[in-house]
């Protein structure tokens, strides 16, 4: 009988590859674990979840953001609007949570985008404790459409409901800033994106609905401070969006900061390789740093081949 022998360096050596692996696995969990509100059943797209990257303890900094993908409110681009930016922030001591958010390919239109982020928001500050977070750094990010629901987020929130059975329901699900990414903003508009429009509310929507949903006329004094960036090429979501909602958060006072790059279709995600857009990363830690939400400015750590892969 042949015996395998095995060298302990390599068994070591085994065992923490196998440990990394399962930490940069990410956590699911169901949103709501009772059941979504306006479930339209109970089949895996009528759950929403939250998919969490908290950041490693030894590069924690307290500060988390809710990452919401883009795709016009009909699909959800999950990787390069998703799982690589959450890779990104925890490089930079940033714990990471994708909003699987419902949209019209499941069925669902308003308010159900709208409740999955608000669920989300509130979900990691009542379980901030658990992550490592600081119950005032969650802030909100979004690309395109999740740029529109980003936006919402930080524009119709509420702070919570003292005494609600469900715990995560007595918390704010106001975000502590916005980060908003080539995203569309103005419905009703001539540079609406009109399919996001139509996806989330319909081909004949509700003139007062329309309006509640144009994000540049519900900004006020007590939406968060914003980072928004966009680029003059990009013709699938005209930088008007990001310049009206910019405009608005100026006029009530509210900390911004909007870059607007030259190079770039809509959809670059990290917009690795992109002359001039690939700062935008680093230009989004500086500010996370002059508001004291990340620990220090620092160049963003590109991703390897490997975390690049879904």
């Amino acid at each position: 009988m042949t015996r395998l022998l095995f060298h302990p360096v390599i068994v070591i050596g085994a065992q923490l590859f196998c440990s990394l692996a399962l930490a940069q696995q990410p956590q699911v969990e169901l949103l709501w674990p009772a059941g979504a509100p306006n479930a339209l059943g109970q089949e895996k797209k009528d759950k929403p979840t939250l998919i969490g990257y908290p950041a490693p303890k030894e590069k924690a900094n307290g500060t988390a953001i809710v990452i919401c993908p883009g795709g016009g409110y009909g699909h959800l681009a999950m990787d390069h609007e998703g799982h690589q930016v959450a890779r990104w922030l925890n490089e930079n001591g940033i714990s990471a949570f994708i909003c699987d958010y419902r949209h019209r390919n499941k069925g669902y239109g308003h308010p159900a985008p709208l409740q999955d982020v608000q669920r989300a928001i509130a979900t990691v500050r009542s379980q901030a404790g658990r992550w490592n977070i600081k119950p005032d750094q969650i802030g909100v990010l979004g690309f395109s459409a999740g740029g529109h629901l980003a936006s919402t987020a930080a524009t119709h929130f509420n702070q919570g409901t003292e005494g609600a059975a469900d715990p995560v329901a007595r918390v704010s699900n106001r975000p502590d800033f916005a980060v908003l990414c080539y995203p569309v903003i103005a419905f009703g508009e001539p540079f609406t994106h009109r399919g996001s429009q139509k996806n989330l509310l319909g081909k004949n929507p509700d003139p007062e609905l329309l309006v509640s949903l144009s994000n540049e006329k519900q900004v006020t004094t007590s939406t968060p401070p914003c980072f928004l960036w966009h680029t003059t090429a990009d013709t699938g979501v005209l930088p008007e969006n990001s310049i009206c909602f910019y405009q608005a958060l100026l006029e009530n006072d509210v900390p911004a900061e909007l870059h607007l790059y030259e190079k770039g279709r809509h959809g670059v995600g990290l917009a690795t390789g992109i002359p001039g857009t690939s700062n935008w990363p680093g230009e989004l830690l500086d500010w996370l740093a002059v508001h004291d939400w990340a620990t220090s400015s620092v160049e963003p750590k590109p991703l390897s081949e490997n975390q690049s892969k879904k």
